[in-house]
């Protein structure tokens, strides 16, 4: 059995103790559907899979009859049929079997379907009582010993309901992708709870406890697009900020509020309900740690390192007075952020990652994260100390990221690529040990960095933009006007990465277009403009 498969199932009995403690009442499934006859339709969030093995891949649901009424939901327990078929009518059905919903986790499901063949597409559907849900595709990894000829990988993050509909989306699910990366921002802590993307953003309904960022989720997964998205192929993801609160850092927020853990783990314990995830074990304090930090491989062609850079990150350094947080900051003014103790994946992480590369078989290994990782100067460097930073980012955590740098050159790992978002704009960045230096032969790049605009949420003018790649080296474009995400096609021999732009984000039938694309070879770090 897989270890993260045997990890999951250590967690069923924490989880299924944690159901029956919340479950107000119970019933058979049969006389639950009848109660519910009439009540609407139960799969209005749609349906979704991820974290896909060679032999394994999670299914999700939440039965959820309004998306704004969670009452509208009974509060009891409610058995949910399930069906994966190696066809889209179902006539190969290839596993089947029932799973509990329970108020205690918002009626959330999730499948792990373990006995699947490898690196191979299924459909699946859930079903309750007469109801049946979406179809759903998914696939399996490849076997750990091929050598897959492709993988088409698309990456999206920062979707804030209020600023633009989710045409992305659609685009994503036109693109028929193997695999989505979702990076961080899925939902947005604030925001009117309402069915419309707005014309404008009103800053109001703050989320804070679990029946907050529950509405939240269901708000987000209402979207028809969204949900499209997820029913095209599996999803692996990780979580940024606004999952929890804007700019928190391990167990503090900008405000500094004591109780700010009982927030987060109501944050993350939604984030497990609404997401096709595999749950590692939890610890005695429950949500309130949760390890979301994974690594997938598919075949010998790509090893995913999927990181999580806000639970474990030292505090921000040089916050403003009495404020936890990012602050703009010179370098020479700011002497804690070179303290060497500033981890940004914490120790136990960056041990993972470490071993992680050193023993992949995978022609690119692939860091899945956050933020972006090359330096982003905000004015000219004229000589070391002139640099204006954000501290939230991996500029606020220099020594961290040499340390991760580090890894990357002394493991060997073939190929290292990093995925990141949060900026919200298109990066194409070559990532060397020293960043205040034009890659050369002293300086060689290490890594080759591909940063995704946001689905939906706003950035700087492309002028100011346009000043950042001028006054980094290491940055080799950059594109903040427009909303999109990026499309890779990922082969033995080279990854190509395309820059996907809206035509206009307010807009759901917007049209999209490649605003850039560049391509990476086997054995040479660095981007090629196409």
């Amino acid at each position: 059995m897989d270890s993260q498969r045997r990890i999951f199932l250590q967690s069923a009995a924490r989880i299924g103790a944690l159901a029956a403690a919340g479950s107000v009442l119970s019933g058979s499934s049969a006389s639950a559907a009848t109660r519910l006859n009439g009540a609407g339709y139960p799969f209005a969030l749609g349906v979704a899979s991820g974290s896909p093995l060679p032999d394994a891949v999670v299914l999700w649901t939440r039965i959820c009859y309004d998306p704004l009424h969670a009452s509208a939901t009974p509060a009891i327990v409610l058995n949910v049929r399930w069906e994966v078929a190696d066809d889209e009518a179902f006539r190969r059905i290839a596993a089947k079997g029932q799973a509990t919903a329970t108020p205690a986790l918002a009626h959330s499901v999730h499948v792990d379907v373990g006995g699947l063949a490898p690196g191979r597409w299924y459909w699946y559907r859930f079903m309750l009582g007469d109801a049946v849900s979406p179809v759903g595709r998914t696939r399996t990894a490849p076997e750990p010993g091929a050598m897959p000829s492709s993988l088409k990988l698309a990456v999206a993050s920062c979707q804030h309901w209020e600023f633009g509909a989710y045409a992305a989306h659609r685009h994503i699910a036109a693109a028929a992708p193997d695999l989505v990366a979702f990076l961080g921002d899925y939902i947005y802590e604030w925001g009117p709870y309402q069915l419309q993307h707005p014309s404008r953003a009103v800053r109001t309904h703050e989320s804070f406890t679990l029946d907050d960022y529950r509405a939240r989720y269901a708000q987000y997964k209402s979207d028809r697009d969204l949900q499209g998205a997820h029913l095209a192929a599996p999803w692996i993801v990780t979580w940024d900020d606004h999952e929890v609160a804007n700019d928190y850092g391990n167990d503090r927020d900008e405000l500094l509020t004591p109780a700010f853990l009982q927030r987060r783990a109501a944050a993350y314990q939604a984030f497990y309900e609404h997401m096709p995830l595999r749950l590692l074990p939890l610890g005695r304090r429950g949500f309130v740690d949760m390890r979301i930090y994974q690594r997938y491989d598919w075949g010998r062609l790509a090893r995913f390192h999927v990181l999580d850079d806000r639970q474990y990150r030292a505090y921000h350094a040089c916050a403003k007075p009495g404020r936890g947080g990012s602050n703009s900051v010179t370098t020479r003014n700011c002497p804690d952020l070179r303290k060497p103790d500033r981890t940004m994946l914490g120790e136990e992480q960056q041990r993972w990652l470490q071993a992680g590369l050193d023993n992949s078989p995978a022609r690119w290994n692939i860091l899945a994260q956050q933020t972006l990782m090359a330096q982003s100067s905000q004015v000219p460097i004229l000589r070391p100390g002139d640099e204006r930073i954000w501290t939230d980012g991996w500029d606020g955590y220099p020594m961290a990221r040499q340390h991760l740098l580090d890894a990357l050159r002394s493991s060997k790992a073939s190929n290292p690529l990093v995925l990141s978002g949060d900026v919200h704009t298109f990066y194409a960045t070559e990532l060397s040990r020293n960043a205040m230096r034009p890659a050369g032969k002293d300086n060689p790049v290490l890594a080759t960095e591909f940063c995704g605009t946001s689905i939906t949420s706003s950035s700087r003018p492309q002028a100011r933009t346009e000043q950042y790649v001028a006054m980094n080296p290491h940055i080799r474009y950059g594109r903040s006007d427009k909303r999109g995400y990026m499309l890779l096609d990922i082969t033995p021999e080279k990854t190509t990465a395309l820059f996907q732009g809206l035509e206009n984000v307010r807009d759901s039938a917007s049209a999209i277009a490649t605003l850039a694309s560049f391509t990476v070879q086997d054995g040479k770090a660095g981007v090629q403009r196409i």
